[in-house]
């Protein structure tokens, strides 16, 4: 590696609530089928904050945060075959092995070897370098014509609005709902556009989301809860049926609720969220509308076809980018993310000194 230091900076987890910036050890090669990348992009996600409020009971202390970047590979082990150093790659969330039962079948998330383990089990990107396991397989090297920021959420939100589109079955000309205008949802609604669907209705509380969904020709219809009914509203919107595919990304007991009541009969309710607590399925209410509820997360078995899209102008996630800090204030762009500072959607933590 090209660091001459032995330590870096690194966004670290105490097991308690609570993350500093701290001195670590630059991470080694420990398997041939590792790769160390020197991350020039990350990102702070929401579920790093569920990490923060221990609503991840899997996470470890100590472990550095952050599992959504984009980086130059400086060495790799000895099996790595796909990537090579000096080679840009996107990074994706999910760790797998891509032998195991559930891998040859494209369920990566459920890997019996991986999952989401970078930022959570194993120390993540929000760091100088980071260790990459299962590197041909977790990464997807970046084209020429596409910057680092376009290719930055590839690995984790993106995947998983892809994924929230890909189960939720949109058929061409389809009308589809996504409750939760913040970054997943908003990829959910351009991954649905990229599978055909003409309308795409956001529903969220919060204005300045929905302003960015209309503005930016994300979404066609903007919805708050908040002002209006939402299943009379979508009924009303689609010749009194409502949505034939609803996307689920807000993660609450009330858009829980929303997401079966605005599905039309025979829909495909695709839920993405990440509840921090059970739902309830009231099928009393629900008996008659015939629906399949399918229950994801991100699951990245596809993003070289999803990098395709960005390569070819069809999806375009950088109108999510509102902040920019260097990693040595990764402690003051938290803070802006948790509190949502002025409108802030994404951050980018880019290296020390830039």
């Amino acid at each position: 590696m090209h660091n001459a230091a032995q330590t870096m900076k690194a966004v670290v987890y105490d097991g308690k609530g609570r993350i500093e910036l701290a001195d670590r050890a630059l991470p080694r090669i420990a398997e041939d089928t590792d790769a160390i990348i020197r991350v020039t992009h990350s990102s702070i996600c929401t579920s790093d904050l569920h990490i923060i409020h221990g609503a991840v009971p899997r996470a470890l202390s100590d472990t550095v945060l952050g599992h959504e970047f984009v980086g130059i590979v400086e060495e790799v082990g000895s099996a790595v075959k796909a990537i090579a150093p000096g080679d840009r790659v996107a990074v994706n969330v999910e760790t797998f092995c891509g032998e195991c039962f559930f891998c040859k079948r494209g369920y990566v998330n459920n890997c019996v070897q991986g999952g989401w383990e970078l930022g959570c089990r194993i120390d993540g990107c929000q760091a100088e370098y980071v260790r990459v396991p299962f590197a041909d397989n977790g990464c997807t090297p970046i084209p020429e014509s596409v910057t680092d920021e376009d290719a930055l959420f590839l690995g984790d939100v993106l995947a998983t609005g892809y994924f929230g589109a890909e189960i939720a079955e949109i058929t061409p000309g389809d009308t589809v709902a996504v409750i939760g205008a913040g970054p997943v949802g908003l990829c959910a609604m351009m991954c649905a556009r990229a599978f055909g669907a003409t309308t795409i209705i956001a529903l969220d509380i919060d204005r300045s989301r929905l302003d960015r969904a209309s503005r930016e020709g994300i979404a066609d219809i903007v919805l708050d809860p908040n002002e209006i009914d939402p299943e009379e509203t979508v009924r009303a919107l689609t010749e009194g049926r409502g949505a034939d595919a609803v996307i689920e990304c807000a993660g609450t007991p009330a858009t829980f609720e929303t997401a079966w009541k605005i599905a039309r009969p025979n829909a495909v309710v695709s839920v993405m969220a990440l509840y921090e607590e059970d739902q309830v399925l009231p099928l009393p209410k629900m008996y008659g509308k015939n629906l399949v509820f399918k229950t994801g997360g991100v699951d990245a078995h596809c993003l070289g076809r999803v990098m395709a899209l960005i390569e070819a102008g069809r999806i375009d996630t950088t109108p999510l980018i509102t902040h920019r800090f260097p990693l040595d204030r990764a402690m003051e762009a938290y803070r802006t993310f948790e509190a949502h500072e002025d409108g802030c959607m994404k951050v980018v933590l880019t290296p020390i000194g830039e």
